[in-house]
């Protein structure tokens, strides 16, 4: 099963978020093919306001223990995560 985690920053975290970003880039490298997707909201200049991440896990309480795990998360980057259930239907590379 696919889940979006939908993670916004707190205001004006961006020290923080860089600070971070190793440990985070090696939790998300640590997933292998359980991440399918991640990358960062940015704000209208540009500067990264949260993130984006797709994951496969076995249900809802796998992804939100995946989401916990996540450096950013541990540090309090977020002012919230959202986890949704998500079906990827158009241009999946794993769809046959």
């Amino acid at each position: 099963m696919l889940f979006a985690l939908i993670c916004t920053d707190k205001p004006a975290s961006l020290d923080l978020r860089l600070a971070v970003r190793p440990d985070h880039l090696k939790h998300l490298e640590s997933l292998g093919a359980a991440l399918k997707a991640a990358g960062p909201f940015t704000d209208d200049e540009g500067k990264p306001s949260g993130s984006l991440v797709i994951i496969e896990a076995a249900d809802r309480a796998a992804a939100t223990a995946i989401a916990a795990a996540d450096p950013y998360a541990r540090a309090g980057l977020f002012a919230s995560v959202d986890i949704r259930p998500w079906k990827w239907l158009i241009r999946n590379p794993e769809a046959a």
